[in-house]
Parts: C-alpha cells; structure tokens; sequence
C-alpha cells in the first residue's frame, strides 16, 4: 500500500481543489502535492458550466501534478447539492440453507438494494447497512459466520441526480481523466475530521461550504442520516455586499478578515475603510454591524441544521456533539453560536485527524477536509478490496483445506498422545 499514490477531487462551488496523497510508513496520510482554482462553473454544488468547471479542473490537476512530481491520471470525485436525497430502506434475502453467512450472501443481499426503485431522474451512489436481522434476531452488526436462513437488513440509501452525475463524469472526463469513485461530499469529510470515539459516541457533522451546507449523522460507527442544505459561506458574502453595499470581492474579505458570528462579541467602536469606487471617498464600515449581518444568515444556517439533526431522530444520542469543518467553519466566534443554539458541544473540525507530515502545510485548515477526505476514501476502498479478497481467499482454502485441517488435528493429538506415553515409559525406567 505504501506505494499506492491517491488523488481526491473536489469540485466545488468556491473552488476545485486536487489532493495527491500517499500513505507513509505508520498508515498515515503524507500530501505530495495540491492545486486549487477558482469555481466559476459551479452554483450550490451543481455543475452550471462544462467549459469553465474543465478549465478550473485542469488548472487545479496541473499544478498538484507539478507539485508532487505525479502524472495524474484518475481521481476519486466528491458529490454535493441540493439534489442529494437519503432515506431508509429494509431489504431481506432467504439463503436455501442454515449453514453458515458467508461474504458472498452479505455482498448478495447488499447488492440487491441497487435494484430497488428511486424517482426517475435519480441514482443511488451510495448503499450503507445499518444493522442486520438474521432469523428476527436484530441488532447484528457483522452476520458473517453466523448460521441463519432469513437474513435482513436496514440501508440508509443515497440518490443523486443523474444529470448532476452525467455532468461531473463529462467535465472530468474532458480535463482528460478517469473517476475512481464517486463519493458524498460530507462522507469524505468525516473520514478526515472524525475520529472513531466520535462516530461511535454520537456525532453530527456540519460541512459548511461555499454553495451548501452538508450534515451527515453518526451514532454507533454508522452513518444514520445525511442531507445537504442550499446555503453555504456564499450567501453571507452576498448578504454583506447588499447591508454594507460593497463590491462582491470587498464583501469576501469582509468576512474572512473582520467577521464574527456573535455581534455582541464585536467591538462598536471598530471601523473598517474601505477604497471607495472611483473618485469617491473610502467607505467605513461598522464592524458591528458586519457582525450583525453575518449573526442573522448564520443563526438561519444552524436552525435548518438543527431542525434536521432532530429529524434525523438522534438529537438525544450525540454524546460527542458537533462538529464543524469546512470554509465556513473558519468564521471567528461560530463554535459558540453552534452551542448556544443547538445546545451541543460543538468543535471545529481540522483534516489533521489521519494527516502525516506533508509538504503542504495549508491541507490543515477546516477548508480542505472535503480534498482530504476524497483521498482517504480512496486508500480506504483499497482496503475494503483487499479485505474482501482475503475473506474470499480465506473461504476458498477453507473449503479445499477441510480434510489437511482434519488430518492435522489428528496428527496433534497422536503427537501429543506420544508424548504422554514417553513421559510413561521414562517413569517406568526410573523404578
């Protein structure tokens, strides 16, 4: 695995960023390289414009190939927008005997679930088990091995559009590349900011993009809920631009450099100038104020986030709280509005949960979790193959193996009989 070199891709409504990624020797992730460009083809996690999203692709790809010295040939590509749908279904397969549950019955009754019918217009892009039921015995994480005929099973299934799926396959089909796998964005992000406690504990976590917000739920190591809210950091630019009347780009730095999610926590005595449009004095702007602005998107923001951790029915079980990652995330003061408005403990989210040392320092910030993430999925559908393979390897020698692992355990009680009666036959000598 060590020599296996990942790329993550994600496209999003701010930028595309490209990630190379590579495992060092104690398993941890080690960036060889990262390229970003601006994302002018993309609205709320949509693809809007083939042209521009290939060009930013392109320019992003380049330059993390330049970086690390890899020609990059296949990415792993995250999915976000509005279009995301999730829900729960029950599948069940009967097996012809009671002998024992095999990978192959666990893959059959998995597989079955793609088959089930979505709206038109959609596609599943992910199918999670939840717990199993074998014989109506429920709460089964893991039924392999297991004897049983009647296996069932809870699936949180995932739909994307598939015109939003056939429009990231073209642009990055265009910038001249191949799509590994193609992965929920707030799926990605947790595997780099969540820790296994975390997932097991309670956790929910909150990506806040440029486009969208995405929320995904997990409670014992299970992902329970996920859905994708249509605002992002965006939209507290835009709100900015109109309440302080600035241009689009003054609004931006606004916000990174001077913004504050508590405006109780803004000094009303700060001000901020700003160059004024041509031949027109400088603007001063109330940094008060900005923190106002800022306070009401983001208290709308966390209300539709709470209001779907509580529909997720889990809003009781978070023993770990929230946590928060993405751009947004980097907002000064949001970790204190997220706990007094949901009542959870609540922490940002940095991707340096499985990062090693790397050449590129910035992957740290709570911005790139998503980039980061994409390459971790990669290395862990690595393991997932390599895991099935074995157990199918493992059930093959098993059954060619039966008579050698039947005559070996005879050929260990003769020895160890023999044993026995040496040790006798010395006894007899020493009289």
């Amino acid at each position: 695995m060590e020599d296996k070199i990942i790329v993550g891709l994600d496209i999003g409504t701010t930028k595309i960023c490209a990630i190379v990624g590579r495992k060092n020797e104690f398993g941890k992730l080690e960036v060889l390289g990262m390229g970003k460009a601006v994302s002018d083809g993309v609205i709320r996690g949509i693809v809007t414009n083939i042209d521009k999203t290939v060009n930013a692709i392109e320019k992003a790809v380049n330059e993390a190939s330049e970086q690390s010295g890899i020609d990059i040939r296949v990415v792993n590509v995250g999915i976000a927008g509005q279009h995301i749908r999730s829900a729960i279904h029950h599948g069940s397969i009967t097996r012809e005997s009671n002998d024992e549950i095999t990978v192959e019955d666990v893959n059959r009754l998995n597989n079955d679930m793609y088959r089930i019918v979505i709206p038109p217009g959609s596609e599943i892009i992910h199918v999670m088990p939840q717990d199993y039921i074998i014989d109506y015995e429920d709460g089964i994480k893991d039924p392999v091995g297991m004897s049983g005929v009647k296996m069932e099973a809870d699936f949180h299934i995932i739909t994307a559009q598939t015109n939003a799926i056939n429009n990231i396959n073209k642009c990055v089909k265009r910038a001249g590349l191949d799509i590994e796998n193609l992965i929920l964005e707030p799926l990605a992000s947790s595997l780099a900011v969540l820790s296994d406690e975390e997932k097991e504990a309670g956790v929910c976590l909150v990506d806040i993009g440029g486009g969208t917000t995405d929320i995904a739920v997990f409670y014992d190591n299970i992902i329970r809920h996920t859905a994708v809210i249509p605002f992002g950091g965006n939209i507290i630019t835009s709100d900015i631009k109109q309440g302080c009347m600035v241009m689009e780009h003054q609004a931006e730095l606004l916000k990174t450099k001077f913004g504050r999610a508590i405006s109780e926590e803004a000094n009303p005595n700060e001000i901020v100038s700003i160059p004024g449009l041509r031949n027109r004095p400088p603007k001063e702007i109330s940094v008060k104020n900005l923190a106002h602005v800022i306070e009401a998107r983001m208290e709308e923001i966390i209300e539709m986030v709470h209001t779907e951790i509580i529909t997720s029915g889990y809003h009781k079980k978070l023993a770990a709280g929230i946590v928060v990652t993405g751009g947004g995330a980097q907002l000064t003061n949001l970790q204190q509005l997220f706990e007094y408005m949901t009542g959870l403990d609540t922490r940002i989210g940095y991707p340096n949960e499985h990062l090693g040392k790397s050449k590129v320092d910035s992957v740290k910030s709570p911005m790139y979790a998503t980039s980061v993430g994409l390459v971790l999925s990669g290395f862990r559908a690595i393991d997932i193959r390599e895991e099935r393979y074995n157990e199918r390897a493992n059930v093959k020698n098993h059954r060619k193996g039966g008579s050698k692992q039947g005559a070996k355990f005879f050929q260990n009680i003769l020895e160890k009989t023999k044993g026995l009666l040496i040790d006798d036959l010395d006894d007899e000598k020493d009289y």
